[in-house]
C-alpha cells in the first residue's frame, strides 16, 4: 500500500501547450499525465459509470486541452477540458495511482479502441 503521505502533491503544473499536467509528490516523485490521458480516464460517472462494467471507452481526445483547473478542499483538483468535460474529481490518491499505472493502463486502453474500431 502507497504511504499515505507520499501522496501528497507539493507541485500541480500545466505546461505551456496546456497538454500535460505534472504532479510532483511530497516524496519526490515526479508525474507526467497528458491531458487525454487523464480525460479517457476521467474519475467521473459519465466515463466510469457506477460499476466497473459501466466504464465507457472515451474516443477522439488526442488533441484534448486542459483549459482549467481547480482545486477542491485539500484533497483533489477538477480538470476542465477543452471538450467541456468538467465532472469527476482527480484526488491525490488517484492521480497518483493514474501515473504509476499509465503503462498498464495505456495499453488496455489502446487495445479496447482497436477492439472496438474506435480511433483516439
Amino acid at each position: 500500500m502507497t504511504n499515505v503521505n507520499a501522496d501528497w502533491p507539493t507541485e500541480i503544473r500545466l505546461n505551456s501547450a496546456k497538454n500535460q499536467l505534472r504532479v510532483t509528490f511530497s516524496d519526490g516523485a515526479a508525474l507526467d499525465l497528458d491531458a487525454e490521458y487523464l480525460r479517457v480516464f476521467s474519475p467521473s460517472a459519465e466515463v466510469q459509470g457506477h460499476a466497473p462494467d459501466e466504464r465507457k471507452i472515451v474516443e477522439g481526445k488526442k488533441d484534448i486541452t486542459i483549459t482549467k483547473l481547480e482545486q477542491v478542499g485539500n484533497y483533489a483538483i477538477q480538470i476542465i477540458f477543452d471538450d467541456g468535460h468538467d465532472t469527476g474529481l482527480y484526488t491525490w490518491l488517484y492521480l497518483r495511482d493514474l501515473g504509476e499505472k499509465h503503462d498498464v493502463l495505456w495499453k488496455q486502453y489502446l487495445e479496447e479502441l482497436e477492439a472496438n474500431d474506435m480511433s483516439r
